[in-house]
């Protein structure tokens, strides 16, 4: 969606957001008949025209608010929509802003807006007679949000143009063969004088502002025309009610109130249908059906809500996608129990296939045990160590990517139930000899929250921040793009703004920490250092019209630059690592195009490489699939699996992690070194 004007699409992976431009080329037809002409059906008995418009917009898409600072309801000119422009912006000029009279972040929210007496919209001659006349402005009520410039919608914030799909007083089709048109659903029309004329009903082609639309007279000033009524009905009431609309692609799949069983089959179609890359993992969702509905049928036979959430995480575990998940605070005591023990170390493995212990707590049952920072852990319960790692099942399931699930593999498999009492481990400390000990499982957290990919990250880091290092060169943190959007562009603009004054020779931008957000967000941050606009991908969504996945060419994703003094031009270098995700790993790609920056990271990101949707199951828990299979501008799916592999790999070594342990960051001293040498 166009922001959430537009189909809702989120790439994110603690949650990820893209919103989508939308808008279609017309399919012309030949008319079969020549347009009728009728009178407006009641206008000639109301006078005046409305002035005032009140209504409410209901919302059940679980990432409607996420990162939304300025929601605006505004009168949006359809101008786009009556010629059929995809790059159609709004005229700022035409834009009424409305009032939003309840509380946003509680559906429904209310909002009221007065009609000017006349509008600056474009005006459209729509009869298609073959005369040239005044024509009459058309409009829509929409929702938007605002995150760039002043209070009025620019190209960004309009995700490149168009008009709006979703939660708009207008119906607007996603069938592919219709895409984009309007429907059904209402507009308010100004007539500057009551010599024009407006389709009082769909032609035989089912499209409107067409050649063979049946027309109506219009009066002069402003009407409502109700779509949903055929012919077309005109009210001109001094003040009318108009609810916005959630389009049933947009709208939460609610499969709560179903019994267990029934809910299963119901996911399951919908994974089977609707899943963005069941053909590049190869999954059989017909097989998984066989395997898990039994589960689920012996949770309602037992009416077992605990067996359910088990059945249902073991099911989204068996995905291969980080993008993956659900609700798992019902599992907590079972997280707790089988994560509150621990042996007082961590590990991590080297580039060499050498598993060490990376952290050492003081006092465990390690340290006491004789073992050392940097002892080679050969086994576990007389098991290889390797062996053990490699069949764990982490907490933090599933993964697109492989080597992003071995850390967590790492992580987990030295964690275990307090009752357990004792796991023998056999180690070799540096220079010494292999020994084995019986090492006491107790309750230590501290080894397991080392081992976090977010580890020394503050809770209270702002979304954008940034500093000057001593080397010289300019540093920007992004830790997410599903915080508050106008603050992240806000501390963008002033950072580069003093990076430009102050000539700042390079630039290192920091994703390494932040878990995704709005897609379009990320690609209109990376924009800031480019020059021109640039197709960076798009995405297939799967029809149910047509049971296919479809990808429009006006879809695509572009980055649009900012005016000249916010652009940056000199060298840049980005930072990825195992926590960058989704929109992460869409900025960062970004970044690579026309190798305008240079990738620096021990690891590749995360390879959530889509865009997420929400939907409710039993027990109300709410579960996330991958329903957008992202391409890159040539169509190839780019990031899924994989995620941004780095130009510059920093090794993991035995002497890297040390440097590590000792507070040293080696990937940004490897990226000043980056820059030392452009």
């Amino acid at each position: 969606m166009k922001s959430l004007s537009m189909r809702i699409v989120v790439t994110l992976v603690v949650l990820s957001l893209t919103l989508n431009a939308c808008a279609i080329s017309p399919k012309m037809v030949t008319p079969t008949a020549v347009p009728t002409q009728t009178q407006a059906p009641g206008a000639n008995q109301l006078e005046g025209g409305p002035q005032i418009i009140t209504g409410s917009v209901t919302y059940t898409n679980a990432f409607f608010t996420m990162g939304v600072a300025q929601p605006l309801v505004i009168l949006e000119d359809q101008g786009g929509f009556v010629v059929r422009d995809r790059q159609f912006v709004i005229p700022v000029e035409s834009q009424v802003l409305g009032q939003i009279t309840s509380d946003f972040y509680t559906s429904p929210f209310t909002y009221s807006l007065t009609l000017p007496e006349e509008p600056n919209g474009t005006l459209h001659d729509v009869d298609h007679d073959g005369n040239e006349e005044t024509g009459v402005m058309v409009f829509a009520v929409a929702y938007w949000t605002n995150t760039w410039g002043d209070p009025y919608l620019e190209r960004r914030d309009l995700m490149g143009g168009a008009w709006s799909s979703a939660y708009a007083s207008t119906k607007v089709s996603d069938n592919p063969e219709s895409y984009l048109e309007v429907f059904g659903g209402k507009y308010l029309v100004y007539a500057p004088d009551g010599q024009q004329q407006f389709p009082s009903d769909f032609g035989a082609d089912e499209m409107l502002f067409t050649d063979d639309d049946p027309v109506m007279d219009l009066p002069a000033g402003w009407s409502v025309v109700d779509m949903d009524k055929s012919p077309f009905e005109i009210d001109r009431s001094e003040q009318l009610t108009i609810d916005l609309i959630e389009p049933e692609s947009t709208a939460l799949d609610d499969f709560s109130g179903l019994s267990y069983t029934e809910a299963f089959d119901a996911m399951l179609e919908k994974f089977t249908n609707e899943y963005a890359f069941t053909e590049l993992k190869d999954i059989d969702w017909e097989a998984k059906g066989e395997e898990f509905r039994p589960r689920f049928e012996e949770a309602e036979e037992n009416n077992d809500p605990h067996a359910y959430a088990l059945a249902l995480r073991d099911f989204l575990w068996s995905i291969p996608d980080t993008h993956i998940g659900f609700d798992s605070s019902s599992l907590n005591d079972d997280f707790i129990n089988e994560t509150s023990g621990g042996l007082g170390f961590a590990m991590r493995e080297t580039d060499d296939g050498k598993i060490i212990a990376n952290y050492i707590v003081n006092g465990g049952p390690a340290q006491q045990a004789g073992m050392e920072w940097g002892a080679e852990i050969l086994s576990l319960d007389g098991k290889p160590t390797a062996e053990v790692v490699e069949a764990n099942v982490p907490w933090s399931s599933p993964f697109s990517n492989p080597a992003i699930k071995r850390l967590q593999q790492l992580r987990y498999a030295v964690r275990f139930p307090l009752a357990t009492g004792e796991v023998e481990v056999t180690f070799r400390n540096p220079g010494g000899a292999e020994q084995t000990a019986a090492l006491d499982v107790v309750g230590e957290r501290e080894s397991f929250n080392f081992g976090s990919l977010y580890y020394g990250q503050p809770a209270t880091s702002l979304p954008v921040e940034y500093d000057l290092l001593p080397s010289g060169y300019g540093y920007l943190q992004v830790n997410s793009f599903s915080d508050n959007d106008v603050l992240s562009i806000q501390v963008w603009e002033r950072a580069l703004q003093f990076f430009n004054e102050n000539e700042i020779p390079g630039v290192i931008i920091d994703m390494r920490y932040n878990g995704g957000g709005s897609g379009w967000l990320a690609d209109q941050m990376a924009a800031y250092f480019f020059d021109e606009e640039i197709v960076v991908g798009n995405t297939a969504r799967y029809s149910k019209d047509t049971g296919e996945f479809y990808m429009d060419p006006g879809d695509e994703a572009i980055m649009i630059p900012p005016r000249p003094a916010l652009r940056y031009h000199g060298p840049v270098v980005v930072l990825v690592g195992p926590a960058c995700a989704s929109a992460c790993e869409f900025f960062s790609y970004a970044m690579t195009v026309n190798d305008r920056a240079t990738i620096v990271g021990q690891y590749s990101s995360v390879g959530a490489g889509g865009s997420v949707e929400q939907f409710l199951m039993p027990e109300g828990i709410f579960t996330q699939m991958t329903i957008g299979r992202a391409v890159d501008a040539e169509g190839n799916i780019h990031l899924e699996g994989e995620g941004v592999v780095p130009d510059i790999k920093v090794p993991v070594t035995v002497e890297t992690l040390q440097r590590e342990f000792n507070g040293e960051d080696v990937i940004l001293e490897a990226a000043e070194q980056a820059l030392s040498q452009k």
